[in-house]
C-alpha cells in the first residue's frame, strides 16, 4: 500500500481537508479521493491528490 495526500482549500486559502490515503495504486487513489471529496461536498472547492513519488492525480482550482 501506497500513501497518498489529499487536501482541499477555500478560496481564501483557508484548508478544509488534509487527508492521508492508502491505496494499492494512483486509479484506487483517485477513486477514494472523488469519493471522499464527494461525501466531504468539497468536488467544486480547490483540491489536490498527489502520489508519494509527487505526481499530481486530481487537481481542482
Amino acid at each position: 500500500m501506497k500513501t497518498y495526500k489529499l487536501t482541499a482549500f477555500e478560496a481564501n486559502g483557508e484548508k478544509l481537508l488534509d487527508e492521508s490515503l492508502l491505496a494499492e495504486n494512483d486509479e484506487a487513489a483517485k477513486k477514494q479521493g472523488e469519493q471522499l471529496l464527494s461525501e466531504k461536498q468539497l468536488l467544486e472547492k480547490t483540491h489536490r491528490l498527489t502520489s508519494p513519488s509527487g505526481k499530481l492525480l486530481l487537481f481542482h482550482s
